[in-house]
């Protein structure tokens, strides 16, 4: 697959192909098991949200690891995405 991605003409339905299979196979578990899954909304901010206050920042390019917020809470991108995401799922039971 790794090849198959190196063409562009390819690439975003080979990807969305991959995601799609991952999707549908946690789905199938989780039935099986009597679980339901939760997925977040595609353009949910969850890096760029303040885990601390909720304030969202505007922009943030991908090489941005760490950055403060202005409440003065400094977050490590990942791992303020997973709080955040950890927290929504509940809200959206």
């Amino acid at each position: 697959m790794r090849t198959m991605v190196r063409n562009r003409s390819l690439a975003r339905a080979i990807s969305d192909a991959a995601w799609r299979e991952l999707r549908s196979m946690l789905e199938y578990k989780c039935g099986w098991y009597g679980r339901r899954l939760l997925v977040a909304d595609r353009w949910y901010p969850s890096s760029k949200l303040c885990s601390a206050c909720g304030t969202v920042q505007d922009a943030m390019l991908l090489n941005v690891r760490t950055w403060e917020c202005g409440c003065g809470a400094v977050h490590d991108r990942d791992v303020n995405a997973a709080k955040n995401l950890l927290a929504a799922g509940p809200a959206e039971s």
